[in-house]
């Protein structure tokens, strides 16, 4: 009897430990865990480092998510699968440096914005670029489907042969490496970093506020999602509680203008 006590009590306290593990929700059920995806190919914003998806924004994205009180499952599968699988509603929001623009606003939700962007130029040292003017005429590099290409096929054209269009902005910079294109035009934080870490291929970034529009990224939402609101909430709290300033600072090594974010809500 004393030994069937015994292994009752470890069966029970075995089944309070994997509720534990579950989670609970802040009404005492079972913690959904949303399935998030990526392009993590946009260092510092989500990359890969030895098989896990890291970067401001998985940490970002993980902070509302557990503040909004869910769980959590972030899988890596590139730019245009992302819109994909939102349209599609086969994942539950997605997190990858998107720019909320009224194009995408008729096909998706977003939150409320989280981060402010610009477009930059990254050309090498001594490049006769000094300004977007100068692209004219120049072989250009983008990521397929960003702003960084709505902006130049607006200023040279939709169908510029010099414009060469990649998969992902590490691409993109390759073939400057390799002297295929003139510049890369892409978002200014992953233009900035990318001089700062690489000071040996001598690239530098070429800034153009007249050409190129401050942009807000937003977590990417199916049409209609419910989470909507609980994330649009948890945004806020992450912005205001100390939260987002300590990641920014981790990953940027200065402090966020939030007064421009909560100006544009």
């Amino acid at each position: 009897m004393k030994k069937l006590k015994l292994v009752s009590t470890v069966l029970m306290v075995a089944f309070l430990l994997l509720l534990s593990a579950c989670g609970t929700t802040k009404t005492g059920g079972e913690k959904k865990t949303l399935r998030v995806v990526t392009d993590a190919a946009y260092a510092p914003f989500e990359y890969q480092d030895k098989g896990e998806v890291v970067g401001f924004d998985i940490d970002f994205v993980k902070a509302v998510i557990k503040e909004a009180g869910y769980g959590v499952k972030v899988e890596h599968v590139g730019w245009d699968p992302i819109f994909v699988e939102i349209e599609k509603k086969t994942a539950d929001l997605a997190v990858s440096s998107i720019t909320i623009t009224p194009e995408r606003l008729e096909s998706y939700d977003f939150t409320v914005p989280y981060f402010l962007s610009k477009n930059e130029i990254l050309v090498p040292k001594g490049s006769s670029i000094k300004s977007a003017k100068d692209l004219e005429g120049k072989r250009i590099a983008v990521q397929n489907g960003t702003t960084g290409q709505t902006i130049v096929e607006k200023l040279f054209g939709k169908n510029n042969e010099k414009l060469k269009k990649f998969e992902n902005n590490n691409l993109a910079i390759l073939e400057l490496k390799k002297g295929g294109v003139d510049a890369v035009v892409a978002d200014n934080t992953v233009v900035e970093t990318y001089v700062k870490n690489n000071p040996k291929d001598n690239f530098e970034f070429i800034e153009d506020d007249g050409a190129f529009e401050k942009e807000f990224y937003g977590l990417l939402l199916p049409k209609g999602s419910k989470l909507k609101a609980d994330l649009d909430k948890a945004v806020n709290k992450v912005l205001d509680n100390g939260t987002y300033e300590k990641l920014y600072e981790k990953w940027f090594n200065t402090k966020p203008d939030i007064k421009v974010l909560k100006d544009q809500q």
